[in-house]
This record gives structure tokens, sequence and C-alpha cells, in this order.
């Protein structure tokens, strides 16, 4: 199997797995979430899972979209209403940018004070996010790649509840000896999963051990506090949250036949295809034609606890709408 044939065959694997859970677990699933808290963008984590907690209704009732985290860990609350430049620890121009933004999706509403715009709270942040799971997916084990590695360094960081890994190959005792202890492994196929061992689970409360690059005889590492973890897991929630699993788009094509829980399925291939790499007018049996109808919202409203059009919590004033 070529590079090509391999990707493409990951990424059908990993819509196969995220449509086998969300019908079977009450879990809100999003692909492709970086999970690094000292070095941002260099782990990248194939399906994240967040498990409701005690005030997942809370979360739902505010928006179906990602909260930014700045504005949770920003002094906007629910009394007063503030300045962003002075309610953020970044620029003034970012923290208006964040503020319009949490504003657009429905977590603070605005006022203007003359000619600046102040924002407040719309509700407090719940409670929302029970545990985290962390999959990584790698249909051959023939070909582990950083496999271990990335194992070994979500192990030790610990940001997750729970680390899997999910495989299509048979799974042999050298398989798991090289895997680290704590991450559990699944064998999924034809939509059957195995669970050949549970996950130990990791302590997030903890400081975290998170390599940072590999030198001759050493690795440097930083350790990553409590405090820090905690505000990761909530971007990773909020990102999971708001993006979901399925793709944005599906091609214009007389081929694109999308599977009925959103996968993009290419009848001139006969399998799952990538819009973003395998679709387009390179392809040699593109047929333009009209973008097929997915009602990716409520499939995903349907089958997870995840709500696509909440009322909101905005305490709107009359007159207020004007200055947005």
């Amino acid at each position: 199997m070529n590079p090509d044939e391999r990707a493409k065959s990951e990424y059908a694997f990993e819509l196969a797995l995220c449509a086998h859970l969300e019908g079977t677990r009450d879990w809100v699933l999003g692909r492709q979430i970086g999970a690094s808290v000292a070095d941002p963008g260099a782990r990248i984590v194939d399906v994240c899972a967040v498990v409701p907690g005690p005030e997942f209704d809370r979360r739902a009732a505010i928006t179906s979209e990602t909260i930014p985290p700045r504005a949770v860990e920003s002094d906007v609350g629910l009394g007063r209403a503030v300045d962003p430049a002075a309610a953020f620890d970044c620029s003034p121009d970012h923290a208006r940018s964040v503020a319009d933004r949490a504003v657009d999706v429905g977590y603070f509403e605005a006022e203007h004070r003359g000619s600046r715009r102040h924002v407040r709270a719309t509700a407090r942040y719940p409670d929302w996010i029970g545990r985290l799971v962390g999959i990584e997916n790698k249909p051959d084990l023939g070909r582990p790649g950083d496999l271990e590695r990335q194992l070994r360094r979500d192990a030790s960081l610990g940001l997750f509840d729970t680390v899997v890994l999910a495989t299509e190959s048979y799974v042999t005792g050298a398989h798991l000896n090289r895997i680290p202890e704590a991450v559990g492994v699944w064998r999924f196929s034809d939509a059957d999963l195995t669970v050949v061992r549970d996950p130990t689970p990791l302590d997030p409360a903890a400081p975290g051990i998170e390599p940072l690059a590999d030198r001759p005889l050493r690795t440097d590492v930083a350790v990553v506090s409590p405090d820090a973890k905690a505000r990761k897991r909530r971007a990773v929630a909020e990102r999971v949250y708001g993006k979901g699993w399925r793709p944005h788009e599906y091609p214009g094509c007389a081929s694109m036949c999308p599977t009925d829980d959103g996968r993009p399925y290419c009848a001139a291939f006969e399998r799952v295809v990538d819009p973003a790499s395998d679709c387009g007018e390179s392809c040699p049996a593109v047929e333009p034609a009209g973008a097929p109808t997915v009602e990716r919202q409520a499939l995903r409203d349907a089958r997870t606890p995840w709500v696509a059009e909440p009322e909101g919590v905005a305490r709107r004033q009359a007159g207020l709408d004007r200055f947005r």
C-alpha cells in the first residue's frame, strides 16, 4: 500500500470509528484536535471525546459553537459590562476580537458606552466536562510510524483522563509491550469494536511531563502545571464541542453519495474518501453536480448530547441590538 492509499485508509477508518462511537456511547466527538500544552501544535490527537459532566445541559444551552477559551479565562463576568481591553490578558486588539467572537456565539452580550463596546457574560461557565478520552488511530500496526512516541507523550502529559489506541490489526503481545501500559487498546473492524486492553486512568489534576525535543542522548521536557493542563483541557473540550468529526463540505460530484451517518462515500471508487485531498478537478472520476445535502447538525444532534439549536442564554436589553 503506497502512502496515499494508507492515508485514505486511515481517514476512512477514523470516520468509521467516529460513527460507531457516536452510535454506541453518550459522548461528544471531535477529530484532529491539538493536545500539546508547552509546545502548541506539536501533538494532534486523531479523535477526542468529551464524556458529559454534571452541568453539560447548561453548557449545551449556551451555544452549539466553540466558546473562545480566552473569553472563559477573562475577567468578564455576569455583573457590570467591562471594556474587553481591560479584562483580557492580551493585546487590546486581540481582546476585542475574542470578545466579538464570544458575542457572536452567545457567551457574551454587548452594550456601548460612548464610542466603546463593553461586554458581560450571559452565563456562568458551567462544570460540563466529565472526562476527556484521547484516541489515536493506527489501522495497520505493521507501519507504526511515530505511534510509540506519540502515546508515551500522551501518557506522561496526562492531559486526558484515558488514552486509547484503535487499530484494525490483530494485536500481539509484542505490540502491547511497545505501547505504554496506561494506554488502552481497541481492535475495530467492520463496525465491530473489541476491547483488547482497558486503559489505566491518568491524573489530569497532577503535574505532567511533556517531551519537547529529542537530542543526542537526551530528550528536553517541560513540566506542565495542573492549572495549565486544566486550561488546555477546557480548550480541547470546547474545540471538540464546536468542531465535531464530519466534513464541513461535501464535493459537488455525481459520485458523492454520503452514508446515512454522514461519511463522504464515493460510488465511483466504492469507498469513503477525504473531500479535502481526494476530490476536485484532479480526480479522474469527477462528474460535476450539485453538492449533496447532508444535515450534519441534525445528525449530530440526534446521535449525541450536543444540541444543534440551543435557545441561548443572552439577556438582550431593549435597543442594544442596534449596536451589534
